[in-house]
């Protein structure tokens, strides 16, 4: 029988915080001081694999690393996983935070507690998680490690002296902490005689060795060369390798009662090797599986369209290979009169929807169009039938009794100097107050309900804009409310053109009719006959501009005479303007297209 660890000697835990706070730092030290990674080998964001996180400084993936540690000459085995800070990607937190028994919960000592990181604080303390706090950047002149300790202790309960303060750039107080994790996270509870289970917490796609399954072990013992079975799917696959990662994949014999690492089957489909399901022996497994994960869902919707129609197939391809890194992405054909074929696309926000964009476009070398990102509404019609809107072309033209939008209970976490002018913010855009609570004489948290299709466009960069920077938000789905919506459909030359329709309040209807035209005018090319823009609620035009025709100089030719031979000839071309309008189309460039969506999209792409 291969050696296995000792479950009591394993220590499983994660770094939760807000973005920027240092997490990616202080997992970087972690693998200095266990000596998993040399200094020859050592880089800055070490655990962060992809080009994108390393160049915006944030981490999208969870990683896992098992690092050794030595405790009174006692060895530990330390399962690290590293997980994302941005609201849009706390689904990557919540399937990290259940393979593990412990949270280190990371605050910046110049910053205090922000919003997201009373977010991951929450789903740690919902996952019976042990949480050791930590004052993180105390190097810095700005750090105020007593005053946001003591803002700790009030959130969690006990002594600031509790609260350990570390640096993770210079690497002051990260030894003892590793001793901390070894004596407060308490070891993995499993039955290593029992059949085997493991949780799948998280998968990859290798193009060499096919998918790349991260699993949790809960009982017995999972070797390599055995048959196993993924038991909501029911497929049955041979482990080609199973290992660790350390930081870098390492085969081992095979893995037990509280161990993380991976398993190679050699499948193709990433989708037979599902988040949330779980592993056990084909023969003599398990039979009752371990509770997985809420499904995903998509919070925000947009088209993604390719610039060349000729690229349909290499989208298609393109989002299938990206679907085998992120579980959270979903999609389905669609055709545009104005675009073409494309894809609706649900992402879980703004940010998760740029990254998706920019990594389709680098890793497949596409050039994308997105139109302007909508959320689902729920349409109930006079005749009792309910429709699902995920694109503004499939709101209804019957009889419509109610709209009902998502919202979004929205926690602010910002400097008491700044209150009336978020207030502000949040009542413009039809927010309601839940509540207010002073975390320090200085700092307050503001809970709002707000409507989701709000946030998604500008509320982040107005929000940073009133208050400095200093304020941050947290937001989750709360169901959803009834609203006052309509369609607002913009004709050009009294054709629709789909890819410009919008859901908004009706109290908005007119600015965003008013704003689409104007701009429509300035990048339609001139025809031979005027080309009238409007912008319309069902049948009423809300607002209109005019491309003005390009007109040939008749009268060139006419020196002196009779003003009649003038006038015979504007008459002339004048009807046949009216002619060429009667059968004349419209062509709309790409750059068109492009410049008004994405120049509609700027304020909200910007959230980061």
């Amino acid at each position: 029988m291969p050696t296995r660890t000792d479950p009591a000697r394993i220590r499983n835990f994660c770094i939760i915080a807000h973005i920027d706070h240092g997490k990616s730092t202080l997992a970087d030290r972690m693998l200095e001081y266990t000596g998993v990674v040399d200094e020859r080998s050592m880089r800055k964001q070490y655990l962060d694999r992809m080009d994108i996180e390393r160049e915006r400084g944030i981490t999208i993936k969870s990683q896992a690393v098992r690092l050794p540690w030595r405790v009174a000459g006692d060895e530990y085995v330390l399962n690290l996983i590293d997980t994302p800070g941005h609201v849009d990607f706390s689904y990557e937190v919540s399937r990290s935070l259940a393979a593990c028994e412990g949270a280190v919960l990371l605050v910046d000592a110049a910053q205090g507690i922000e919003a997201q990181t009373l977010a991951n604080l929450y789903l740690a303390i919902d996952n019976n998680l042990n949480v050791i706090p930590v004052l993180n950047k105390i190097d810095l002149p700005a750090a105020e490690p007593q005053k946001y300790a003591e803002e700790i202790a009030h959130v969690l309960g006990g002594s600031p002296d509790d609260v350990l303060q570390v640096s993770a750039k210079t690497g002051e107080g990260v030894r003892a902490l590793l001793d901390e994790i070894v004596a407060q996270v308490p070891p993995p509870e499993g039955d290593p005689e029992a059949p085997a289970r493991a949780l799948i917490f998280d998968s990859v796609y290798d193009t060499y060795r096919g998918v790349v399954t991260y699993v949790r072990m809960i009982d017995g013992y999972l070797g390599s060369r055995e048959r196993v079975l993924m038991m909501s799917t029911k497929a049955t696959h041979d482990t080609l390798e199973v290992g660790v990662i350390s930081p870098e994949p390492k085969a081992t014999d095979g893995l037990g009662v509280g161990e993380v690492g991976y398993l190679i089957t050699g499948v193709k489909d990433v989708r037979q090797s599902k988040v949330g399901d779980t592993v056990t022996l084909a023969r003599h497994g398990a039979d009752k599986a371990l509770p997985g994960y809420q499904e995903a869902k998509p919070m925000v919707f947009a088209g993604l369209y390719p610039v060349d129609g000729d690229e349909y197939a290499l989208l298609r391809e393109a989002l299938d290979k990206l679907r085998l890194n992120d579980a959270s992405l979903a999609y389905e054909p669609e055709t545009s009169a104005a675009l073409g074929f494309g894809f609706r696309c649900g992402f879980l926000g703004l940010l998760h929807m740029e990254i998706v964009r920019e990594r389709l476009e680098r890793e497949s070398d596409l050039t994308l169009i997105s139109t302007a990102p909508n959320v689902v509404y729920r349409v109930e019609l006079d005749d009792g039938g309910t429709h699902e809107v995920t694109n503004p072309s499939e709101f209804p033209d019957g009889k419509v009794e109610t709209v009902y939008e998502p919202v979004v209970r929205a926690t602010v976490l910002l400097p008491s100097d700044y209150i009336g002018a978020v207030m502000e913010l949040c009542q413009g855009k039809r927010g309601t107050l839940l509540g207010m609570e002073y975390l320090s004489p200085e700092r307050v948290e503001i809970r709002y309900t707000l409507p989701l299709a709000e946030i998604i466009f500008d509320f982040y960069d107005q929000l940073k804009s009133r208050t400095r920077g200093y304020a941050s938000l947290d937001y989750e789905p709360a169901g959803d409310q009834a609203a006052d919506l309509v369609r607002v459909d913009i004709l050009l030359h009294g054709q629709q053109v789909d890819a410009f329709s919008a859901i908004v309040h009706r109290d908005q209807a007119y600015g965003y009719g008013v704003e689409m035209t104007k701009r429509l005018r300035k990048l339609i090319p001139r025809q031979q006959f005027e080309v009238p823009i409007q912008a319309s609620i069902g049948s009423r035009v809300i607002a209109r501009e005019n491309v003005r025709a390009l007109r040939k100089d008749v009268l060139a030719k006419c020196y002196g005479g009779d003003i009649s031979r003038k006038r015979k000839l504007l008459e002339k071309q004048r009807e046949g303007k009216r002619r060429m309008k009667m059968v004349g189309s419209v062509e709309i460039p790409q750059e068109a297209f492009i410049a008004a969506l994405s120049s509609d999209d700027a304020g909200a792409d910007r959230k980061k």
